[in-house]
């Protein structure tokens, strides 16, 4: 059983007459030889680890070694002045408390990636806190996010060394946005569609980690990257039509990342990394750890 391309999964959809989570749950099965209970199995303990650093962010004192993460997380949640509706406000609040686990070592769930690992937890929280999402549904969401996971893996890459952050938040946010496309009762032709309006979202999006540390800008993207997922949804459910199709979207990351200069992929060598204040961070966070190494 093989899926290339995300209108093939759709295919086998309408051929089967099943949903998105169901082809997906089908491909677990037949191409690594699991049970449905163990596939929902690895499902749940994905989701807890998921929901857990979530909530040690947005509980716990959460401040990185380099100083430059300070629980940003709950600061965002209790700012008195407010931009967003609550639940977009605390979804991206809920986005830097797993950036700011992962950057102080805690347990997170690369989905895809450790510098995205913000977007997926903070969408299925606030889908579970505002809407009522049972878990059992966002089990079924998250086997929708690994449709996107597994055709953008195929067709492009996750890697910052490769596509930038349009590989790791940008992938990241299209699964987000399907995965709310679907809970919202979107069919696979609008899951389709709010994967391409995030992905041409964070189109050339630079991968430029100040001092080479996932924190900055890494963890203020996931907010974005919450955001993104959540207007893609939006514009898909309201019947809005991408004019490049999801397929032909994800082809073009790779185009992009691939013309891209190494400089802005990972190297700590270009863009805000390579700023005056982002080399003054680097040498300061080098000598702290200079210092604590005697």
């Amino acid at each position: 059983m093989e899926f290339n391309y995300l209108s093939d999964i759709v295919e086998y959809c309408r051929r089967e007459g099943k949903d998105m989570a169901q082809a997906m749950a089908d491909y677990e099965m037949k191409n690594k030889g699991l049970t449905r209970e163990q596939v929902y199995d690895g499902l749940k303990r994905i989701l807890l680890v998921m929901e857990e650093s979530v909530d040690q962010g947005m509980t716990q004192q959460v401040i990185t070694p380099s100083g430059m993460l300070n629980n940003w997380a709950k600061t965002v949640a209790g700012a008195q002045v407010n931009t967003l509706g609550p639940a977009l406000k605390m979804a991206a609040a809920r986005a830097i408390a797993v950036g700011e686990v992962n950057a102080c070592m805690g347990k997170i769930a690369a989905a895809p990636t450790a510098g995205s690992a913000g977007i997926l937890p903070a969408v299925l929280v606030t889908m579970m806190e505002e809407h009522g999402t049972t878990r059992e549904r966002l089990l079924d969401a998250l086997l929708v996010t690994s449709a996107v996971g597994l055709i953008f893996a195929k067709n492009s890459s996750f890697a910052g060394s490769e596509a930038g952050c349009m590989g790791e938040t940008g992938s990241a946010a299209a699964m987000g946005a399907a995965a709310i496309t679907y809970l919202l009762g979107g069919n696979e032709e609008q899951i389709l569609e709010a994967v391409g309006f995030a992905l041409k979202a964070s189109m050339g999006l630079v991968c430029d980690p100040v001092g080479g540390l996932v924190e900055e800008p890494c963890t203020t993207r996931n907010a974005v990257g919450v955001a993104n997922a959540f207007v893609s949804a939006q514009l898909a459910l309201a019947g809005i039509k991408s004019l490049i199709p999801a397929d032909e979207v994800i082809a073009a990351t790779k185009e992009v990342g691939d013309l891209m200069s190494p400089r802005l992929k990972e190297s700590g060598q270009g863009g805000l990394a390579n700023t005056k204040t982002g080399r003054e961070i680097q040498k300061r966070v080098f000598a702290t750890v200079r210092a604590q190494k005697g």
